[in-house]
């Protein structure tokens, strides 16, 4: 393990140390004698002699009395062996902590997600496994718009962020779609169709005259474009009232009466108060796709733990 591993002492009283000097003083300190140590670390007697020796002269001070049947600690040597074994046990740390971060065991991880994908079981079942298989990894969340995500990926700040998927190309990151998922109307309790409680699938056709709320285009690109586009495939051009800065702020001014809302369909969950939701017929083709947001590149540690969960949780809905 300490092969070509050297620490330095400072201010040029002693070079170099090797941690193995560390070690080989630590055995002669407990064997009380040389040749056991030796025989102990697998090494020849004269060899470790002319170590201790070296160590004893780098130190400038004796570390060890010579006695006719072994060898003693002195006060310094006692000194030095103490503060040798904490570093011995700090270095073993070190490694060990090095190679379960290398596996993803443990270390830091910052993830992202926009208010709606927070609340999609894909991504809550990734997190609780986070959690159960790896409970070393410190966990940094933050929530905000897909394009502040991309904004924070690319800066390094977040690791990776699920997102919805942008509507342009970025060069630096890797978007790997994971789903898409259904949206639904978000409407008043009050409005009539709410009031039918109809279970019955409706044309999107049939909301062409109501004042729409949206999610701004500037921090959701790729949802506020679906909708326009399937609104002028169905043959109207939607009366937007209102943009709100955040998927859930849709739902409260929906909930007040000012318009209805085409949200993902995991905003449900949120059982905002005040607002129903209808399913919209299939041949609206809107969708909200879920993406993972990455840095190119290989990713190892903590990331690949991520990556490795949801890769298979993909499979796993895939019936792979």
């Amino acid at each position: 393990m300490d092969k070509g591993i050297r620490i330095s002492i400072a201010y040029g009283f002693v070079s170099m140390i090797e941690l193995r000097h560390l070690r080989y003083a630590v055995a002669v300190a407990e064997e009380g004698h040389i040749t056991r140590a030796a025989a102990r670390l697998g090494i020849q007697q004269p060899p470790l002699s002319q170590q201790i020796r070296a160590l004893e002269a780098a130190i400038d001070a004796p570390l060890f009395r010579r006695q006719p049947r072994g060898v003693e600690l002195t006060a310094a040597g006692r000194a030095f062996v103490g503060k040798a074994r904490a570093i011995l046990r700090d270095a073993e740390l070190a490694v060990e902590a090095a190679r379960r971060a290398s596996r993803g065991q443990e270390g830091q991880l910052a993830i992202g997600f926009t208010s709606s994908a927070a609340f999609h079981p894909f991504v809550t079942g990734v997190m609780r496994e986070m959690r159960e298989r790896a409970p070393a990894i410190t966990l940094s969340l933050e929530e905000a718009s897909t394009g502040e995500l991309i904004e924070a990926v690319e800066a390094d700040r977040l690791d990776a962020a699920f997102v919805r998927s942008p509507s342009e190309r970025l060069e630096n990151l890797t978007i790997t779609h994971l789903l898409d998922e259904e949206m639904v109307v978000a409407l008043p309790d009050h409005h009539p169709r709410a009031r039918k409680n109809t279970r019955r699938r409706i044309s999107l056709a049939l909301l062409a005259d109501e004042p729409l709320i949206l999610y701004r285009r500037p921090t959701g690109p790729g949802l506020y474009d679906s909708i326009i586009a399937a609104c002028r495939a169905a043959g109207f051009s939607p009366k937007v009232a209102q943009e709100a800065t955040r998927m859930v702020s849709t739902l409260s001014l929906v909930a007040a009466g000012l318009g209805i809302s085409i949200v993902p369909e995991s905003m449900a969950r949120l059982e905002t108060a005040g607002v129903s939701y209808l399913r919209l017929d299939r041949a609206a083709g809107l969708v909200a796709p879920l993406a993972l947001a990455r840095k190119k590149g290989p990713a190892g540690g903590t990331l690949g733990r991520l990556l490795a969960i949801v890769t298979r949780r993909v499979k796993d809905r895939a019936g792979v």
